[in-house]
């Protein structure tokens, strides 16, 4: 039996050595405070057991302070391991405060005691007494932080968890080694062999808990790691969006590292996807971004996280790059898609203005060729009245193409961007007043409900052209009388033209500025070619600003011009 106690006893010697010598250099690389308390409690125990080394002889002062360290650095083992638990979420103020006073009194009486027996001797009642208050102050810490450690696995990835249950395992077993040893004085009893046992067990649960072996760590990730292989295998199959992307990884990548929410932010910051948004706002999670080429991933993890499953943390690295590089390639899928389209509809608007400029210019050409006909074979036959009409009627044709021709050359120019606007003070009510004479069919149908020493900071020539088209177009196609309403603000330039006709079509409102559309109704009206409006919005976004449509009350067409104040 004696044999058995000194094999172990000289195991548990080497093995917390180890021990401490393995957490000194996890605190040397991590250089957290997690880690210095687990270096600074595994630590304590190495020492505990080197010092056991030096024999205590009766009567030898310096061997008996030695003993008397040997006991302080006991009492001080629980407590640094309760703040390596409180290192990852703090207890009670209450409860720390109590801790350090018993733990602080603790360390007293073990100075103050006046003789420490060596094995064998009859304790006194004094230090029987301490001694159960030490059991109790070290089986209360100990079971208190194994709890927490225990508890707190049960969110954690597998690694995570198991690591953290192993040290609560050590904790508990170190606990009971502890009891047995206080319960016998004999070092060749049964009970020294069964706590040297549990000592031995402990070292070792410390010490898969605290630096398992990388084997068992992909042993224990393999659900985990399992998944993400299959995420990463859907990343690199098609994907039309950049939310499509991040759905296939969210909830894999979450798993591997225990995150409670997950977010994925592309290259210009915009929120890709999220998982479980809200489980990021829980006061303890920590939020741990990874930056990778095309975008950010943002993962809240327990505050356990960082010591526990610092590899599985290293592989959101591995899957963020992966993630960098599909985004990447869906932008440019992207990219080129829009590209596509954007080239198709530009081909199609030309071929479509070609084919409408070609029929719009077809009809005035053909009257005109067919009144000159008239005129070359017959001119000589026509009275006075059919010369007349004639002539009017080709007068009202070579207007039609004019003004076709002009509008379509300020399409051609705008389209181009070859038209320089060039806003100045303006005095607003005379010019509008001047614009309404020479596009109005009847002047004195329009009220122009604007100040008459209203300023406005605008381009003359987009204003002429916009406020004439709309004008022209609320006779044609509207009914007077017609409203037109303009402020200059510190921020913007408002316009508005009204008629009190039938309105546009609610059907035909999204088609309203399109080129060489027309309603049903307009195409009653003679002289208009479907470019008015195309036209005045062109030169309203060429200003900065916008034209937009509305229904008027109770009836008609109302039509706002919004301009950017250059004031």
């Amino acid at each position: 039996m004696h044999t058995a106690v000194q094999t172990l006893r000289d195991l548990n010697i080497v093995a917390y050595t180890a021990l401490g010598a393995v957490a000194l250099l996890i605190w040397r690389r991590r250089r957290d405070r997690a880690a210095m308390w687990a270096a600074g409690a595994f630590a304590v125990l190495a020492a505990v057991e080197l010092l056991s080394l030096i024999p205590n002889h009766a009567g030898s002062p310096a061997e008996a302070a030695v003993g008397r360290v040997e006991i302080f650095l006991l009492v001080l083992f629980p407590y640094v391991l309760f703040r390596f638990t409180g290192a990852f979420r703090r207890p009670g103020l209450r409860l720390a405060n109590l801790v350090v006073l018993l733990t602080v009194a603790l360390s007293v009486w073990t100075f103050a005691l006046p003789t420490i027996p060596r094995k064998g001797e009859h304790w006194p009642p004094a230090f029987a007494a301490f001694v159960a208050v030490f059991v109790v102050h070290w089986a209360v810490l100990s079971v208190v932080s194994a709890t927490r450690l225990w508890r707190a696995g049960a969110g954690q990835p597998t690694v995570a968890r198991r690591r953290m249950r192993f040290m609560a395992t050590g904790a508990g077993a170190l606990t009971l080694a502890l009891v047995l040893a206080a319960a016998t004085q004999s070092g060749g009893s049964s009970l020294a062999v069964g706590s040297q046992g549990l000592a031995t067990l402990s070292v070792f649960t410390f010490l898969i808990g605290f630096s398992p072996p990388a084997l068992l760590r992909i042993a224990w990730r393999r659900t985990e790691q399992e998944r993400v292989q299959q995420a990463i295998q859907r990343l690199l199959t098609f994907a039309e969006s950049q939310e499509e992307v991040a759905g296939r990884v969210l909830e894999p990548t979450a798993a591997i590292v225990g995150a409670r929410a997950l977010s994925i932010r592309n290259a210009e910051g915009q929120l890709v996807a999220s998982w479980n948004a809200d489980g990021g706002e829980t006061p303890d999670a920590e939020a741990v971004d990874v930056e990778f080429e095309g975008g950010r991933l943002t993962a809240w993890t327990s505050p356990y996280a960082p010591f526990f499953g610092d590899e599985e943390l290293s592989l959101l690295q591995t899957v963020g790059a992966l993630i960098g590089v599909a985004l990447d390639r869906v932008r440019l899928y992207q990219a080129e898609h829009d590209a596509r389209v954007a080239l198709e509809r530009a081909n199609e608007l030309k071929l479509d203005f070609i084919a409408l400029a070609a029929h719009e210019l077809r009809t005035p050409m053909t009257t005109i060729h067919g009144f000159v006909q008239t005129l070359h074979h017959l001119g000589r036959e026509l009275d006075s009245e059919q010369r007349r009409q004639v002539n009017d009627a080709l007068l009202q044709q070579t207007d039609r193409m004019a003004r076709l021709i002009e509008q379509l050359l300020d399409l051609s120019r705008l389209d181009a961007e070859a038209i320089e606007i060039a806003p100045q003070p303006i005095a607003l009510r005379p010019h509008l007043e001047e614009i309404v004479a020479a596009a109005a069919p009847d002047p004195t149908a329009v009220e122009i409900d604007v100040a008459e020493k209203e300023i406005a900071t605008v381009d003359r020539n987009a204003l002429d052209r916009i406020v004439s088209n709309l004008v022209t177009n609320a006779f044609r196609y509207g009914s007077p009388p017609v409203v037109v309403r303009a402020q200059q603000t510190d921020r913007h330039f408002r316009l508005s033209v009204e008629d009190s006709g039938r309105g546009v079509p609610p059907e035909f409102v999204p088609d309203l500025f399109e080129r060489f559309s027309r309603s049903h109704h307009s195409r009653e009206a003679p002289g208009g070619t479907g470019l008015g409006l195309a036209i005045a919005r062109s030169y309203a976004r060429a200003h900065g600003g916008d034209l937009l449509y509305e229904d008027a009350e109770p009836h008609g067409a109302r039509f706002h011009l919004v301009l950017p104040s250059h004031r």
